[in-house]
């Protein structure tokens, strides 16, 4: 017998991600609106900048993911002044649009057949997310939603992790109690959190560029 009743999985890079990377973004959103080939070099530049800043305790304290208003306004906002609107005007908004459209991202290797593999062992499956905007509509394109029973959005509720409110609104969700659920993701910080509320939590390493995420520690574990 399982020593869990419940899985509750993080969503952006631990089941799913942003295709290509992110000065392929970029260049596929100067595309769409009509600008010219932009300069690799300047490019690498500015996503590079990007990622200095978007994890910057200054960044996460403007609270990108409690409003779908907030994402839009905060995310925007780093992309000018990283220097979107320097490579083509408009582009931190085509940017954007293109970051929380379903057909952007997509799902590591080994998610679906994990998320198959707890369901057939009869396990309920919960998703809790940080995010300002519908991760679901992707879900469903990747073919990840006739597997999961409940997705927790930040944004939803106006409360982040490591706040214990989405993980026992998961489980409450699920109908599961936490000390029987184990919740999975990758950031020390936030998914930590769900230890407070009496989980178990599996914390995975950063993804790889390519193949498996390395969920079939999930499946060890339960």
């Amino acid at each position: 017998m399982s020593r869990f009743e419940a899985v509750l999985f993080d969503a952006g890079d631990t089941l799913i991600r942003l295709s290509g990377n992110g000065e392929t973004l970029l260049h596929r959103a100067a595309a769409n609106l009509g600008a010219g080939p932009l300069d690799p070099d300047e490019v690498g530049q500015v996503w590079r900048r990007v990622l200095d800043r978007s994890s910057t305790a200054e960044e996460l304290a403007k609270g990108r993911d409690l409003s779908n208003a907030r994402h839009r306004e905060v995310w925007t906002a780093l992309y000018g002044v990283a220097g979107c609107e320097r490579l083509a005007r408009g582009l931190s908004e085509a940017l954007y649009a293109l970051t929380v459209d379903a057909g952007s991202w997509e799902a590591f290797p080994d998610t679906l057949p994990t998320l198959k593999a707890l369901r057939e062992r009869g396990l309920r499956v919960g998703v809790v997310s940080d995010t300002g905007f519908d991760l679901r509509p992707a879900m469903e394109l990747l073919g990840l939603s006739p597997f999961v029973e409940t997705v927790v959005m930040s944004y939803q509720y106006g409360v982040c992790k490591p706040d214990p409110k989405p993980f026992l609104t998961a489980c409450e969700h699920l109908g599961v109690r936490p000390e029987r659920t184990l919740m999975v993701g990758d950031n020390p910080l936030t998914d930590s959190g769900a230890v407070t509320t009496g989980m178990h939590v599996l914390l995975l390493p950063p993804p790889a560029k390519e193949g498996p995420r390395g969920l079939g520690r999930v499946l060890s574990l339960t």
